[in-house]
């Protein structure tokens, strides 16, 4: 199996308009639990990393960072916003 290209190759695909190599900067900052990373990924527009960012703020039971989020245009968050605030006691995922 080969390796994922560096990050400067990644990112100047992704800079260049390339959703995946935007996903692969995404894993890779999660990789390193840069959790800035990925919210500047998703200011630039990565589904991914606030799905990312969605399941680490879900898993940490953080509301504050998954209303942050969902008014960053996640959807997801909003979701699970809502979710689990509707039934605190039910984990994710299910």
């Amino acid at each position: 199996m080969s390796e994922l290209p560096d990050r400067e190759t990644l990112r100047a695909l992704a800079d260049e308009g390339n959703e995946l190599a935007l996903d692969r900067l995404a894993d890779l900052a999660d990789a390193r639990n840069d959790l800035d990373e990925l919210h500047e990924l998703l200011d630039e527009g990565s589904l991914y990393a606030g799905r990312l960012l969605t399941r680490r703020a879900v898993a940490a039971r953080d509301l504050l960072e998954l209303q942050r989020l969902a008014d960053a245009g996640s959807d997801e968050a909003g979701l699970e916003l809502d979710r689990l605030l509707a039934n605190p006691q039910r984990t994710w995922p299910e």
